[in-house]
């Protein structure tokens, strides 16, 4: 009776969390098949439409549908920093966008040439930032490896285990 219900409960917790890793690798990279790239929100500056922790999806558009008011992400500087603000004013002979954190008082003092923009906000999720920020580090990396190794042997074993006691019922 106990190994019964310790093979239920292994049986659920293994189907949950191969359940959770599918829909956040789909989360991270699947929607990338949907022509959405992610982004975490590190700052501040977009709260409170965009919390800290946040994870953004972005899609390429062209440069010329973006109107006033739109957030958008772009690449900030020479070290490929990446950014997300809202578009304040558009100078279309430049080419270039004045853009502005939500919680910030004062527009950005950089413009934004056309080149540099990525996408389009379309969507976000909370708190999803936080977790795609850890599991690029090296740590969080291991810790994800290792949760596949560990739900993957013990997967293996049960089946072993269940395959030698189905053959000597047989026999």
């Amino acid at each position: 009776m106990k190994k019964n219900m310790l093979n239920k409960t292994w049986n659920y917790f293994t189907t949950l969390l191969t359940v959770g890793l599918l829909i956040f690798a789909f989360l991270l990279v699947g929607v990338r098949f949907l022509g959405y790239t992610p982004y975490a929100i590190i700052s501040g500056s977009m709260e409170p439409a965009y919390p800290v922790g946040s994870l953004v999806y972005v899609q390429k558009v062209d440069v010329e549908e973006i109107e006033v008011n739109t957030p958008i992400t772009f690449v900030l500087n020479e070290d490929l920093v990446v950014a997300t603000h809202r578009v304040v004013d558009i100078d279309k002979e430049a080419k270039l966008f004045k853009t502005k954190g939500d919680a910030n008082n004062s527009v950005d003092g950089k413009p934004v040439h056309f080149n540099n923009v990525l996408g389009v906000v379309k969507y976000s999720l909370p708190y999803l930032g936080y977790l795609s920020v850890y599991l690029k580090s090296r740590k969080g990396l291991i810790v994800m490896i290792s949760l596949i190794i560990v739900v993957v042997i013990s997967t293996l074993i049960k089946i072993v285990i269940d395959d030698n006691k189905n053959e000597k019922q047989i026999n």
